[in-house]
Parts: structure tokens; sequence; C-alpha cells
């Protein structure tokens, strides 16, 4: 029997950032991203909510006292700009948000191109390194068949 969350987003990304408040500030005029909840001791965001339609993700700053699950936690700069994950977001117009990624100083690491099962994206690094798939292919919507 599959375990049924009753929320609108089930999954929220976490992240975590050397300079969190740079962070949230670049990924709202890079990504478009929204302010939802910023919770931050001067320099150091213990904790923040962004969001981007009815997604989110949710980061906060690199710390050592973060404790036992940031213990876990490698920035993309520790091991060769390597990830064993990436946020996918949907977007309604793949080609424009490339254009203000990439204005925005967005590595681009895949160009922007229509994709075999539907859609257009891209994937690119932020301004710390974390990657990145935006594309306008919606899974609830298109079928892959």
């Amino acid at each position: 029997m599959p375990l049924a969350a009753d929320t609108t987003a089930t999954i929220i990304p976490c992240l975590r950032y050397r300079n969190a408040q740079v962070a949230i500030d670049w990924l709202c005029n890079a990504f478009g991203f929204e302010r939802h909840a910023v919770y931050a001791d001067g320099d150091t965001v213990h904790h923040a909510q962004l969001t981007f339609g009815n997604g989110m993700i949710m980061l906060g700053s690199v710390t050592d006292a973060g404790g036992e699950w940031a213990g876990q936690i490698l920035q993309p700069a520790d091991i060769g700009m390597k990830q064993t994950q990436s946020p996918c977001v949907i977007v309604a117009d793949a080609d424009a948000h490339y254009a203000r990624a990439k204005a925005a100083g967005a590595d681009i690491v895949v160009d922007i191109a229509d994709q075999d099962y539907g859609g257009r994206g891209y994937s690119c690094r932020d301004l710390e390194g974390h990657l990145w798939w935006f594309g306008s292919y919606d899974p609830w919507k298109d079928s892959a068949s």
C-alpha cells in the first residue's frame, strides 16, 4: 500500500550554501524563485524556503553547527563539482528561463535543446556549483508513451 502525503508538494529539495544570503538573492534573480521564509542570524541562514510555482526548495548556511544531518552533506566544490542528485524544475518557457539564468551567470552544463521524451530543457550550475535541470516537460501533464 503506497504511503500518500496530504500536502501540495511532497518532495522538497534541501541545499546548503557557504554564503546562503547571497545564494538566496542569486536564486531569486537567476532562476525566478521567491522568498517564502528566511530565518537568519546575521550572515547565517538557519532555514530558508524559496518557492517556484507550487514547488519549493529549502536551504541553509554551511556551518560547523549543522548537526548530524548537515554533517552528511558536502558542497560541490569539495567533491570535484560532482553531484549525486539534482533538482529538476518545470518551467513554462525553457528558452526564456535559459536566457535569464545565463544572463545572471549560471554555468551552462547541458545547452538548451528539445528532449526525446518531450519538452525542452537545459542543465546548469548555480553560483556555488549545485547542478540544476530546468525544462518545460511536465510529467504530470505530458505522456512519455
